[in-house]
């Protein structure tokens, strides 16, 4: 029988009818500024964005508490904690934005006073749910919208590496991943593929310098083609990225080479593909 997650509110003497459930993802996050990393890294910049939202949304945020969730690298839906909320009036001042580039007016936004609740505190970071298919409703109502409990962890921890065959990503997200899978793509080097989602082409690719995969892909992220002809040919896409195969340490960027050689032969990415040498 599944746990729902109002049966916790319900055990932590919290009313039903006074939480709204809030799930932050913004996809205009600057890198190094999701949501999530704010939330992880920086406390007091996840709580300044949460507590600044739209006026328009005003009528549906208003109740004493809001079940505040995240969206992880995983797209999973974790929870952040259970927080008091008190509508203060509008921002006062011109405010940069933790996440974008923006600067929030004055005026412009609605202020909550939102402090962290001692009910279920102890599950922050370590809840997960099911949110349903409805992401773009990232405000709803408890009473209304029974969420199912997926996963509850021993403590927040960040999502394990897959593997290097198993990594599949898109560039787009590539700079939301947790530091130790960032730090396993930068420490190693091998073959790579890139897959057009547009074209459904493919490139294959080598990483065999200082960074290794990482470093590589990060040239992808900045330029949208790297220095390939066919990839600049192209309107910018968002590649979808995996490794084909990695390098031993002690091999060298010739040794490389030959693997990317054989990759191209295999996949036929020259006749097929956007591989030109």
């Amino acid at each position: 029988m599944p746990i729902m997650f109002n049966t916790v509110l319900k055990e932590g003497g919290i009313d039903l009818a006074e939480v709204r459930i809030l799930r932050h993802k913004d996809q205009r996050a600057s890198k190094g500024h999701s949501l999530y990393e704010l939330w992880r890294d920086t406390r007091q910049q996840f709580e300044l964005y949460q507590s600044t939202q739209k006026i328009m949304d005003r009528t549906k945020l208003r109740a004493p508490y809001w079940a505040s969730f995240m969206a992880t690298p995983l797209n999973e839906t974790m929870f952040a904690g259970l927080y008091h909320v008190k509508y203060r009036g509008l921002l006062e001042r011109d405010t940069q934005a933790p996440h974008t580039d923006e600067v929030w007016k004055a005026g412009s936004s609605d202020v909550y006073d939102v402090t962290l609740a001692q009910p279920l505190s102890d599950l922050v970071g370590r809840l997960f749910i099911d949110w349903g298919p409805a992401f773009r409703v990232w405000i709803q109502k408890a009473d209304q919208q029974d969420k199912q409990i997926t996963e509850l962890r021993i403590g927040f921890e960040e999502p394990d590496f897959p593997g290097f065959l198993n990594f599949i990503q898109s560039l787009s997200k590539l700079n939301t991943l947790p530091l130790s899978w960032i730090t396993a793509l930068r420490s190693s080097r091998g073959i790579y593929l890139l897959t057009c989602p547009k074209t459904r082409e493919q490139y294959v690719g080598k990483a065999d310098g200082e960074g290794g995969f990482w470093s590589r892909w990060q040239h992808y992220v900045r330029t949208g083609h790297g220095d390939n002809i066919a990839l600049k040919s192209r309107d910018p896409s968002d590649y979808q990225v995996s490794i084909l195969e990695v390098a031993g340490t002690a091999s060298t960027p010739e040794d490389i080479l030959r693997m990317e050689t054989l990759w191209k032969s295999k996949l036929q990415s020259r006749e097929m593909g956007l591989n030109r040498n």
